[in-house]
């Protein structure tokens, strides 16, 4: 009889042991394997226990589910709903470290590059490759008129917002989150270098800086004649000549394509259209770079009136003071394009 409870016991012992060490491992043995082909993982809003669950399947994380299940029970993670965000997952992470990451470690932040978009649209559909929100949801927003008014814009002046940078932002961000994130980046970016008093020197406002801007980023792919380019169009405003740009004609008949422009495009009738209207046009015509921004803001001061392209390739314009001055210099740019076989 002792034999048999001797036995028993040591049975129970066995069995209790075995037990405990399948917990045991269960809870602090490796369960994400050793090698991923994509150490990252991203959990939408609003996702469930099992949507996870069935992530980590899917991008070969878990080597064994019943395990993960059952510590992710014993660590109370099961929630109707889970925390969202992307995630870098260790290979090698047990159960307990892969559920204390997903439940409370730091998110892997992206990086949302905006460079020189010129359309909301190409703006909406950037950036909605490295982050939650879809360019319906950036567009939905951007054509929001109550949202915009609360931060002092309209649909025509949106672009006004977006300063060309490398962006950190947590992937699970929405459109409304990266708005209120470009107008910290906007205003932080006018509080630098004295911006805002050199806009006000100007006689401009913000917007309207950043709308001159836009034209001269899209005249010349020359940084050192952007100054240059951007005084003659300040001339033209302060003189009461029509800007005459015709970066802005390329805008308002949408034919981006376009190399070069014709008398039939410069009648069409469009606000954009600054050879048919003084002043500046209602808004942006693409993102500006910062240093057609600054250019605008610190331009080269002289009486030039009138530029056109020189024609020899060298992507660089030539300069007048007179309509005579720029009538030589359009009969040489159509020397040089002959030369070039353009003409």
């Amino acid at each position: 009889m002792k034999k048999i409870i001797g036995f028993t016991l040591l049975l129970i012992l066995v069995i209790g042991g075995l037990i405990g060490y399948q917990k045991y491992d269960a809870v602090f043995a490796p369960n994400v394997p050793e090698k991923l082909a994509d150490k990252f993982i991203q959990i939408p809003t609003g996702s469930d226990y099992e949507d996870i669950k069935s992530l980590l399947i899917r991008k070969g994380m878990l080597m064994d589910t019943s395990g993960f299940d059952w510590v992710a029970g014993r660590m109370n993670y099961r929630k109707s709903k889970m925390r969202s965000g992307r995630f870098e997952i260790q290979p090698g992470w047990s159960n307990r470290s892969l559920i204390q990451h997903l439940r409370g470690g730091k998110q892997a932040p992206v990086k949302v590059i905006l460079t020189n978009e010129r359309l909301l649209e190409e703006v909406a559909g950037k950036v909605a490759r490295f982050i939650e929100a879809d360019s319906i949801e950036l567009i939905t927003a951007f054509n929001d008129k109550k949202l915009l008014a609360e931060m002092g814009l309209k649909r025509e002046t949106l672009m006004t917002l977006f300063i060309p940078n490398t962006y950190e932002f947590f992937w699970n961000q929405n459109a409304n989150d990266f708005l209120d994130r470009m107008k910290k980046e906007h205003e932080k970016f006018w509080s630098k270098n004295d911006r805002k008093a050199k806009a006000t020197k100007q006689g401009l406002r913000l917007a309207e800086v950043y709308t001159l801007a836009s034209i001269v980023e899209r005249e010349s792919l020359q940084k050192a004649e952007r100054p240059r380019i951007a005084g003659a169009y300040l001339n033209r405003l302060e003189r009461g000549i029509k800007l005459q740009a015709d970066p802005t004609v390329v805008f308002a008949t949408g034919k981006f394509d376009l190399r070069r422009v014709l008398n039939k495009h410069l009648a069409f009738d469009s606000p954009y259209n600054t050879y048919m209207y003084p002043g500046l046009p209602p808004g942006p015509i693409s993102m500006s770079s910062i240093s057609s921004i600054d250019a605008v803001l610190n331009p080269e001061s002289h009486e030039y009136i009138f530029f056109c392209a020189k024609g020899d390739g060298s992507g660089t314009h030539s300069f007048a003071k007179t309509m005579a001055g720029h009538s030589q210099n359009i009969a040489v740019y159509k020397r040089n394009l002959k030369k070039r076989g353009l003409r």
